[in-house]
């Protein structure tokens, strides 16, 4: 896909003198996202306010501004006829401190900002900015007031990711970057921010394109196993070998080897990598001889590895070598104005599964909409811990709670998201795995602490991910893999049956992530289930 320069060339802010926009190093400017509309294909639309770099007023109203489509096209207002067409007034705030004024000036529209209505002025610090504000305007248009980039001479491919925020921008140009070479990259990101997408996107744009590509969660894999899930074993190489296994790194040969987790590899399992990237050749068990090894490297990983390295529970040298070129990816919570195209573009996926695409796709002008912009405000207003994993797993959810009904009410998304533990603050705090100041060792809770519903919930809000899971419910792993085994309405995936296999997989179009959560069981332990049914 080429590049092509954006339908709105604007001039970027100048100006220095009391009272203007910030430094003139920093080329945001506030601007407005449409994050939910009546209309569908407005979401994602979006119009930078450069006027007020100029220090003039900026009017919102159903007539002004012009909103320019993420696809391209013309640009078109608000157009909602619930919406006042007097308008609200934005302005700068004086004395340079880099925020902005709202005035409700004649306009008649209900406003509501962040959750809070607005009667008369309102003001936004530049933190209230660097955030995002969600304007609901009349029950019926969700706007996110926040700083962006007036123009962009250049728009990397999309590479199947969903959002036109600007650090998902920088993600894209750094695919678009890295993706023909054969250096190794290293994505680090929290959990749930799409390093296994970002990893699909750099295979297929490059040259190994027609070769495959294979995932392997390094954090699931056990210590006795991974000399031979990694590199194979030789006929007879161990009890039950009775025939040649091809390792990952062999299966992968001409392609792209995904290693997930790599900040949970065992130090038994690092040795063994390092030495394969070193030599570039590996050694199947029990075999006589090494094999060359023509994969390319694509890591990703939540932990710090540089601190790691520093406490040596992960080698520097393997860092160096996983590391030739590195992506951050960045959370949701500093992506917020891509939110509404990501629970779109869910929705629309959930729904044509169901034979319900029709719910959100059809418009009828002035009628009430399946799901209303003040119920996804609620979701806006987030901080979405689980990023883009955990609203994607609230779509489907909330696709399915809906399922032959009217619209969507207020009860079924307070219920969704009590289960995804909307009161709790943005970064829980569990103090009983707070560091001793003795052994600077981590105190965990007991198993006997943990309730069944607790215990659920969270592997819920995780989708079944046990890292995360065990890290909010304060438990160190091996005790959250007993308390699974116990809990009355959880099974392992070593312990289902091929019926039951068979049947989510298909029910789910093959994604085994989302058969995973319907079977209530880890993704990568459902991987290492089918890998050992088909060998």
């Amino acid at each position: 896909m080429s590049a092509r320069p954006s339908t709105q060339a604007v001039e970027a802010p100048t100006r220095t003198e009391s009272g203007s926009w910030a430094e003139t190093t920093d080329l945001r400017v506030p601007g407005l996202t449409i994050a939910w509309h009546p209309d569908p294909a407005r979401i994602g639309d979006r119009v930078a306010l450069t006027e007020l770099a100029a220090g003039r007023e900026a009017s919102l109203s159903r007539l002004s501004p012009a909103f320019f489509p993420a696809g391209g096209g013309e640009p078109r207002p608000l157009e909602d006829t619930f919406l006042s067409r007097s308008p609200m007034l934005l302005s700068l705030q004086e004395g340079g401190a880099g925020g902005m004024t709202l005035s409700p000036g004649q306009a008649r529209t209900r406003l509501i900002a962040d959750g809070e209505p607005v009667e008369g002025r309102r003001s936004f610090s530049r933190a209230e900015l660097e955030r995002g504000v969600a304007l609901l305007l009349a029950d019926r248009v969700l706007l996110l007031l926040h700083l962006q980039l007036p123009f962009s001479l250049e728009r990397p491919p999309s590479y199947g990711l969903v959002g036109e925020s600007a650090s998902l921008g920088r993600v894209r140009t750094a695919i678009a970057r890295v993706a023909d070479l054969e250096v190794p990259v290293l994505l680090s990101g929290e959990t749930g921010t799409g390093k296994e997408l970002v990893a699909q996107a750099l295979h297929v744009a490059g040259p190994r394109r027609k070769g495959p590509f294979l995932t392997i969660n390094l954090g699931a894999v056990p210590t006795s196993l991974a000399a031979s899930e990694l590199f194979g074993a030789a006929s007879g190489a161990f009890t039950g070998a009775q025939r040649r296994r091809a390792g990952y790194f062999e299966q992968a040969h001409g392609g792209t080897l995904f290693l997930d987790e790599i900040g949970e590899a065992p130090s038994e399992v690092q040795v063994l990598l390092l030495r394969a990237l070193e030599t570039g050749e590996i050694q199947p068990v029990g075999a006589e001889s090494p094999r060359r090894a023509d994969v390319r490297l694509i890591s990703a990983t939540d932990a710090d590895l540089e601190r790691a390295c520093e406490e040596g529970r992960f080698r520097a040298p393997l860092l160096h070598r996983l590391a030739g070129y590195q992506i951050a990816l960045p959370p949701l919570r500093e992506r917020r104005e891509d939110i509404g195209l990501l629970l779109k573009a869910f929705l629309l996926q959930e729904l044509a599964a169901l034979g319900e695409e029709h719910r959100l796709t059809r418009v009828e002008p002035g009628g009430k909409p399946w799901l209303a912009a003040p119920l996804v405000d609620r979701l806006l207003r987030r901080n979405w811990p689980g990023n883009v994993r955990q609203l994607k797993n609230f779509a489907r959810r909330l696709a399915i709670g809906s399922r032959g009904r009217g619209a969507v009410s207020l009860e079924l998304v307070q219920e969704l998201l009590a289960g995804e533990g909307e009161a709790a603050p943005p970064e829980p705090v569990v103090e009983a795995a707070a560091e001793t100041p003795t052994s600077g060792r981590k105190r965990y809770r007991q198993p006997e602490d943990v309730g069944e519903g607790e215990l659920l919930a969270a592997l819920e809000a995780h989708a079944f991910r046990l890292k995360p899971a065990a890290a909010a419910l304060g438990v160190a792993r091996p005790t959250l893999y007993a308390m699974i085994e116990r809990h009355p309405e959880l099974r392992t995936a070593a312990r289902l049956s091929d019926e039951d296999l068979r049947r989510a997989i298909a029910a789910n179009g093959d994604d085994l992530e989302a058969a995973a959560v319907e079977l209530k069981v880890s993704a990568s332990a459902l991987r290492l289930r089918l890998r050992g049914r088909s060998a």
